[in-house]
C-alpha cells in the first residue's frame, strides 16, 4: 500500500547466518497489516563473523537506515523482532565497540524494540531467508543400483589416462589490498591504531587523521572508510596503481562495466572502494581509454561557431534572403526578396515569385542595392541555389559572397528578423490577399532612424 502520514509505521526486521531483511508496516482502515516496502541484503563476508546478537541488530540498523525518511520523527515507533534480547541491548552497560558506534545512531529514533516469535515474524524471516542470497549450494545424490540394466543410466568402465593443467588463479582482490597496507605508510599508521590503540600508535598519526579517525574501521584484515555514519562502509584502497587499474578495469573496461563515463563509473566504484583523489584517477581513466575513444561519438561541434565580423560602414557588408509562402499577388507572386545593410540595418525589398531564377535574383540586386549604394565588399546568405551560383561572379567582380552555415538560420540572424517582421508588417496591412505587394515599400524601415530612405 502507499504509505500514510496520518497513521503510525512500525518495522518487522529479522536475521539470518546469511542474510538481513525488513520491511515498513501500516495498518488499513479495515486493521489489516499493510506491507508499505520491503528490503533485503545479503551479508559482507565480515558481517557472517557476527554473532547472532549483532546480526540481529545488524537488521534492526539496516531497516532505520533504509526506511529513515519514513521513521525520523516518529513519535512512537515500534520495533519487531524475533531476538527478545534486543529489548534491553540499549541499556546494556557491557557494550562492544561496534554496539557503541551504533548506538548514537539508534539515539536519533523514538522507537521501542518488541519481541515478536519467529512463526509469527514470517515476513521478515522470508526476507532475511532468500534462497538467492543463500551462498552455500546443495547436491542431491542419486543411488543408482548396480542390477539396473537399462539404459537410462551409464558408466565409465575404464579410464586410459588424464591430463592435469597446472593453474595459478590470481590472488583475490581482497587479499590483494590487505597485503598491500604495509606498504602505504598512512594506512599502516592507521591500521596499527586501530589494532592496538594506544598513545603510541595515536601518535604516528598526522593530525588531519586524527580528526577522522572515527571514519575508519576494521573488518577482518580490511580497512573501511565511511564518509558519515549513515552511509555504507567503503573498503580503502591503499596507494597502489596496480590496485587502483585492476578496480577501475573490473569497474569500465569489462563487460559488466559496459565502458560508462566517468561519473558513472565513479559512482560505481565509490560504492564499495575509498581512496583520495579517487573522481581525477577515473576521470583520467576513462578520457585515456581507447575503446571509449573510438567506439563513443563526440559530443563537441567539430568547430566553434563565430558570430559575422561587424561592419564598419554602410553597405559594405549586406545580407540577403527570400521570404516565401505568401499568398499569390495578382502578378502570381508569393514572395519577397529581402536586402538589409548589416552596419545602418537599412532594408531594401522587391516581390517576386518561388520560380525565380539565378539570373532573375541577379537583376533584382543590382536593381535594390547596386543601382542605389554600388557594389558592397561583401555579401551573406543562405545556401539557396540562386545564391550559390553566384559565387564565380563575385569572385570576378571582386566581392565576396559568405555562405551561412548549413541548417544554421542563425548566421543571418539579422535577414531572419527582418523577414519576420516583414511577414507581419505585409500581413497586417494588406486588405486581401492579393494586394499585400502593394504595400511592401512601406515596411522598408531604417531601424536606426526609424524612416524610409526616401525621406530626409
Amino acid at each position: 500500500m502507499l504509505p500514510d502520514d496520518s497513521k503510525p509505521f512500525y518495522v518487522v526486521c529479522d536475521a539470518s547466518d546469511f542474510a538481513i531483511g525488513c520491511a515498513l508496516m501500516q495498518f488499513d482502515d479495515e486493521g489489516h497489516e499493510r506491507v508499505v516496502s520491503y528490503q533485503s541484503r545479503q551479508m559482507k563476508p565480515a558481517e557472517h563473523n557476527y554473532p547472532v546478537h549483532d546480526k540481529e541488530l545488524l537488521a534492526m540498523r539496516y531497516a532505520l537506515i533504509e526506511f529513515r525518511v519514513y521513521l525520523l520523527g516518529e513519535q512512537s515507533l515500534a520495533v519487531y523482532t524475533d531476538h527478545a534480547s534486543l529489548r534491553s541491548a540499549m541499556k546494556s552497560p557491557h557494550l562492544s565497540q561496534r554496539m557503541a558506534r551504533w548506538l548514537s545512531f539508534f539515539a536519533e529514533y523514538n522507537f521501542v524494540v518488541h519481541y515478536k516469535s519467529g512463526k509469527n515474524n514470517i515476513l521478515a524471516d522470508a526476507l532475511s531467508r532468500r534462497p538467492d542470497y543463500d551462498p552455500r549450494v546443495v547436491l542431491g545424490r542419486q543411488e543408482i543400483d548396480d542390477e539396473d540394466t537399462s539404459e537410462e543410466y551409464c558408466a565409465v568402465c575404464a579410464v586410459s589416462g588424464v591430463n592435469l593443467t597446472s593453474v595459478s588463479p590470481e590472488m583475490d582482490l581482497r587479499d590483494q589490498i590487505a597485503a598491500a597496507y604495509p606498504d602505504d605508510a598512512v594506512y599502516a599508521n592507521i591500521l596499527a591504531y586501530l589494532r592496538s590503540p594506544s598513545d603510541e600508535t595515536l601518535g604516528a598519526l598526522s593530525l588531519n587523521t586524527r580528526n577522522q579517525i572515527d571514519s575508519y574501521h576494521l573488518d577482518g584484515d580490511l580497512l573501511c572508510y565511511n564518509i558519515d555514519r549513515f552511509d555504507a562502509p567503503r573498503v580503502v584502497v591503499p596507494n597502489d596503481d596496480d590496485l587502483g587499474a585492476r578496480i577501475i578495469h573490473e569497474f569500465h573496461d569489462s563487460p559488466m562495466g559496459a565502458h560508462l563515463g566517468r561519473v558513472k563509473t565513479f559512482a560505481a566504484v565509490s560504492r564499495d572502494f575509498y581512496w583520495p583523489r579517487m573522481y581525477k584517477w577515473i576521470r583520467k581513466w576513462v578520457c585515456a581509454c581507447a575503446t571509449c575513444q573510438r567506439v563513443k561519438p563526440s559530443k563537441s561541434s567539430p568547430a566553434l561557431l563565430h558570430p559575422l565580423p561587424i561592419a564598419t560602414e554602410a553597405w559594405r557588408s549586406v545580407s540577403m534572403d527570400f521570404v516565401f509562402g505568401l499568398s499569390p499577388d495578382a502578378d502570381g507572386r508569393n514572395g519577397v526578396m529581402v536586402f538589409v545593410d548589416r552596419f545602418t540595418k537599412m532594408v531594401h525589398s522587391t516581390p517576386v515569385s518561388d520560380t525565380v531564377i539565378a539570373a532573375e535574383t541577379a537583376a533584382h540586386f543590382v536593381d535594390c542595392v547596386f543601382r542605389h549604394h554600388g557594389l558592397p565588399e561583401s555579401i551573406v546568405s543562405d545556401r539557396d541555389p540562386r545564391f550559390t551560383s553566384w559565387t564565380a561572379l563575385f569572385q570576378h567582380l571582386g566581392t565576396k559572397l559568405s555562405m551561412s552555415t548549413a541548417v544554421h538560420p542563425e548566421t543571418d540572424g539579422q535577414t531572419e528578423r527582418v523577414n519576420r517582421v516583414l511577414e507581419d508588417v505585409l500581413r497586417s496591412c494588406a486588405t486581401s490577399f492579393t494586394t499585400w505587394s502593394t504595400f511592401y515599400p512601406l515596411p522598408s524601415l531604417h531601424s536606426t532612424t526609424r524612416s524610409t530612405r526616401r525621406r530626409r
